[in-house]
């Protein structure tokens, strides 16, 4: 029975196919990897040698660009762009600047990003040259919505200043008015502005001269006018919007320290408050500046404060360029008596260079040169 059983087992073992017997051999390393093709990665390009090799880019833009762009991907994508800026005016000097100071624009989509915001400008009637010399002053113009922000500002400018060679002017003075939202600064502020007596013209000039004054908050506006009221400035003060301009370019500790200087230097209170209303560009200058330009006309000229206070505008003149170089003529010909008069400082320190040179210098050169020589021999 025992030796029927075995007989049974080796003849089905027979009947077996064979490949039933051989152990399943586990896939290799090298079919797992190789079985299908590798995907290949897309080889990308430096910006700093892309910029210097192929577009002759100066080293310190590139070198900028680089820093905040590493690679490039697809290189014919920004051959275009720096086609296309090209195309549009914009010179080699131009585009460096552009890339120098807003080096994204390099990776930007042309067609949905930077196209749209120059053919604004182009369909205003912009020429080429003027669009290159805006965006490249203030390039962060392109980072600004196309519909929602270029297009409205521009219209905006040009129904306050009249022309578009006036916008253009204007743009080129300082790119922001397009950083802000001019239907929420710019428009109420104007509004306001003329409500409290000021001119068109006014306005329209310190638009050119301090564009950053309109783009405050129409709420800090209402508080620097606040505030110069209740230091005693009428609203039909020539000095009106001075003021308001000074106050807003001030902090609060500014302003302390400026009075602290002031009182330091021997100014009273109601001084100080009949210099800032007479002159209130007085206080936009440096604490450095009032001191020295104070000191050197007390010990210069036979004053004092009280004089300086009827007569702030002083304290903003040049030290160098102009008052000590005057002072030192007048001292000159005092010293040779060569003056029937003494003049008085105002008018000294105010005329322009060519009526002192024709007033002090010219009649009197011959006094000057002898002194003059004499200084240098002693």
């Amino acid at each position: 029975m025992r030796l029927g059983f075995c007989k049974t087992l080796i003849s089905l073992s027979l009947q077996t196919p064979s490949h039933l017997h051989k152990i399943p051999i586990p896939y290799s390393i090298s079919l797992f990897f190789f079985s299908s093709k590798a995907k290949e990665s897309k080889p990308t390009v430096t910006v700093l040698d892309y910029l210097i090799n192929k577009h002759q880019f100066s080293h310190e833009v590139a070198l900028k660009a680089s820093s905040v762009i590493a690679c490039l991907k697809r290189p014919i994508e920004v051959d275009s762009m720096l086609s296309f800026l090209k195309e549009s005016g914009f010179s080699k000097t131009h585009i460096e600047e552009v890339v120098k100071r807003v080096p994204e624009v390099l990776t930007a989509n042309l067609a949905s990003n930077i196209k749209p915001k120059i053919q604004i400008f182009q369909n205003l009637g912009f020429s080429p040259d003027d669009i290159a010399e805006i965006v490249s002053s203030d390039p962060w113009i392109l980072k600004r919505s196309a519909d929602n922000r270029l297009g409205p500002s521009i219209l905006m400018l040009k129904t306050i200043l009249g022309s578009n060679a006036e916008v253009i002017r204007a743009l080129k003075v300082s790119g922001w008015f397009l950083k802000h939202d001019l239907e929420k600064t710019m428009k109420p502020n104007i509004e306001f502005m003329k409500g409290c007596g000021v001119s068109s013209s006014q306005i329209v000039k310190y638009m050119f001269n301090f564009p950053r004054f309109f783009l405050h908050k129409p709420e800090s506006i209402q508080d620097f006018v606040k505030t110069v009221e209740e230091m005693g400035f009428d609203r039909k003060s020539k000095m009106f919007l001075a003021a308001l301009r000074t106050v807003s370019s001030m902090t609060h500790e500014n302003w302390e320290l400026k009075l602290e200087l002031f009182r330091s230097l021997g100014f009273s209170e109601n001084d100080i408050l009949s210099v800032f209303r007479r002159v209130p560009q007085v206080f936009s200058i440096s604490e450095r500046k009032i001191k020295e330009v104070t000191e050197l006309l007390l010990s210069a000229w036979n004053i004092d404060i009280s004089y300086i206070v009827r007569h702030p505008e002083l304290l903003i003149c040049s030290i160098e360029h102009r008052l000590k170089p005057r002072l030192r003529v007048l001292k000159i010909l005092e010293k040779e008596n060569a003056l029937k008069k003494k003049p008085g400082l105002t008018t000294v320190c105010k005329i322009t260079d060519k009526k002192f040179f024709e007033k002090f210098v010219l009649p009197y050169s011959k006094e000057i040169v002898e002194l003059n020589v004499a200084s240098w021999a002693s």
